[in-house]
């Protein structure tokens, strides 16, 4: 499996992300998520894989999101409303996404990039 980079070029994370990855010679596959926006089949997958909470697969800082007033419809939805939600819009998913084998890195945190990158060596 290639390592898929899925962000929003415009997105200043995305771009440090981005900076990051290229400065550590990691290889990557880029996939813009407004042009190529992940299917509910690929974030149920991605979500169980990365074992967070699915709620943290939204974007809770766009304007998408506050717009559909998602924080007070998020507790009453059950996870394939989220799920089918998410798919509808790629600006609802937080970015950027690093998905590997067996690994999926929601948001850039370079401390947590960093010790996936060292976990994955080991």
């Amino acid at each position: 499996m290639k390592r898929q980079f899925i962000c929003y070029p415009k997105c200043t994370t995305c771009q440090k992300a981005k900076k990051w990855l290229d400065e550590q010679g990691i290889a990557y596959e880029e996939r813009h998520i407004k042009e190529q926006h992940p299917t509910a089949v690929e974030l149920d997958a991605w979500w169980k894989q990365s074992g967070l909470p699915l709620k943290r697969f939204f974007n809770t800082s766009g304007l998408l999101y506050k717009s559909l007033q998602l924080k007070e419809k998020l507790p009453i939805m059950s996870e394939q409303e989220m799920l089918a939600l998410l798919a509808t819009d790629g600006m609802l998913v937080k970015r950027p996404l690093l998905i590997e084998e067996g690994r999926v890195l929601v948001g850039f945190k370079q401390a947590e990039w960093e010790q996936a990158q060292a976990d994955a060596r080991e």
